[in-house]
C-alpha cells in the first residue's frame, strides 16, 4: 500500500514538473509512477522546450522545435535551416 501511495505521488510530482517543462503531463505521469524516484529525476534533467531553437516549415509556415525532423502540420520532411528563428523564451513582448 505504501509503495503504490510513493508511485501516485511520484508519478504527480514528475507530471507536473514534465508540464512546467513544457512537456506532456500524462507521458511524465506514468514514467515517474512506473520508476519512482528515477521518473522525477528524469523530468527535472529533461530540457526545458521554451528553451529550444525554432525553425518554420517551408511548406505550410508552421513554427516547430529545430529537433523535429517532420512539420506536425503538414507531414513534409524538414531540411537543417540555414537560420533558426529564436526560442520562445528570449522573445520579449512590446512594452505597453
Amino acid at each position: 500500500m505504501a509503495y503504490l501511495i510513493l508511485c501516485a505521488l511520484s508519478g504527480l510530482a514528475g507530471g507536473f514538473v514534465g508540464r512546467v517543462k513544457g512537456s506532456s503531463f500524462w507521458l511524465w505521469f506514468a514514467v515517474s509512477a512506473v520508476l519512482p524516484i528515477l521518473g522525477v529525476v528524469g523530468a527535472l534533467l529533461y530540457r526545458v522546450d521554451r528553451d529550444e531553437l525554432r525553425r518554420q516549415c517551408e511548406s505550410c509556415g508552421k513554427v516547430v522545435m529545430l529537433h523535429d525532423a517532420v512539420c506536425t502540420r503538414c507531414g513534409a520532411e524538414l531540411d537543417f535551416p540555414e537560420q533558426a528563428i529564436v526560442p520562445e523564451s528570449q522573445v520579449r513582448l512590446p512594452a505597453r
